[in-house]
């Protein structure tokens, strides 16, 4: 079971494709999504080592 006082991190939410001007924003709201995944995927491999051989 998981710790309650150590939650895994909450995934991102994705843009909608009308979140998207189309005009080449920089960065884009998807560049901006793209590196929150990034940081969601580093943290929650850290969540998992930290978990690891819990139920």
């Amino acid at each position: 079971m998981a710790d309650p006082a150590d939650p895994p991190p909450p995934r991102p939410v994705e843009p909608d494709a009308a979140d998207c001007c189309g005009e080449g924003c920089v960065p884009c709201v998807f560049d901006t999504y793209e590196q929150a995944l990034e940081r969601y995927r580093v943290a929650l491999a850290a969540w998992h080592a930290r978990h690891a051989g819990h139920p």
